[in-house]
């Protein structure tokens, strides 16, 4: 029987305090626990930006826990962009070099 989950693919641009506090080895972390695929990364402009790919309800979750992060991150912001290219990507939730 073919997966029927609805796929829900988006980039998410975190900006606050995010990097140099292990913003993005949490999300990897969390991403990998609940079968979240994508990946994250520092932006040359000081943000963070995240793909991540799965069921709905799971990417929701995770947005929520991208919404708090690691202690000593300060959010001031998560842009949700949905992305029309429902393509999951493929291998683990990982981490990629800067922007």
């Amino acid at each position: 029987m073919a997966d029927t989950v609805p796929q829900r693919v988006v980039r998410l641009i975190v900006t606050g305090h995010v990097q140099g506090v292990w913003y993005r080895g949490r999300a990897v972390e969390q991403a990998n626990a609940v079968g979240i695929k994508g990946s994250v990364r520092n932006r040359s402009d000081g943000a963070v930006e995240i793909i991540a790919a799965g069921a709905s309800d799971v990417v929701a979750s995770f947005i929520l826990a991208c919404r708090n992060g690691p202690p000593a991150a300060v959010i001031s912001n998560v842009e949700i962009i949905e992305e029309t290219d429902k393509s999951v990507p493929a291998g683990p939730f990982r981490q990629l070099t800067t922007t």
